[in-house]
């Protein structure tokens, strides 16, 4: 299975990588990247650090540190503006980038987030689309497990509507009880 789709906690996947949507810093961190920021430790904030940044639509590789994957891949998705600034090129960008840089680093497999569909405003349903039109590409050139991890009710609702069999392990409860909200309201 070189790509499926689930609901679940990106930061409890057991794949090689995982892969983060941050912000062009790599220092700050909500929704997503906050998570994965905190699974993995003050180190990976620190990792971070020396990296320097990242521009729109590519891609960085540091330790996973305290998470059950070997790596974490940051990358910068697009804020959206209306669909006529190239959003969907940057998207496909990340993806791209970012499975990339797990083939380079040996990794037979990696999970990523639904990237910009939460607060940088990508409309979900093209934001999946984006996401699994790039993944395939990539595959049908390349071998890699890729795991596509759906966690909000818009991306998920989304991803039913594309994918009826969409696996869930975690529930709207689960999810809402591990959401940080003071921090996502501050976004």
């Amino acid at each position: 299975m070189p790509l499926g789709l689930v609901r679940d906690d990106l930061t409890r996947m057991g794949t090689d990588a995982v892969v983060t949507a941050a912000d062009g810093t790599l220092l700050a961190g909500g929704g997503v990247d906050g998570q994965i920021c905190r699974a993995a430790g003050p180190e990976l904030l620190e990792a971070r650090r020396r990296l320097g940044g990242c521009g729109i639509g590519q891609a960085r590789i540091t330790e996973g540190y305290r998470l059950p994957a070997k790596y974490v891949i940051h990358t910068v998705g697009p804020v959206w503006r209306g669909g006529g600034h190239g959003e969907t090129d940057l998207l496909a960008s990340c993806y791209r980038t970012s499975m990339e840089l797990a083939v380079e680093n040996g990794c037979e497999s990696v999970a990523f987030p639904l990237i910009s569909a939460g607060a940088f405003g990508f409309p979900p349903d093209r934001a999946l689309r984006t996401a699994v039109d790039t993944i395939r590409d990539f595959l049908s050139e390349r071998d890699l497990t890729v795991w596509l991890v759906l966690f909000g009710r818009d991306a998920v609702l989304s991803g039913r509507a594309l994918f009826p069999d969409l696996a869930e392990r975690i529930d709207d409860a689960w999810a809402d009880a591990h959401t940080d909200l003071p921090v996502e309201r501050r976004r």
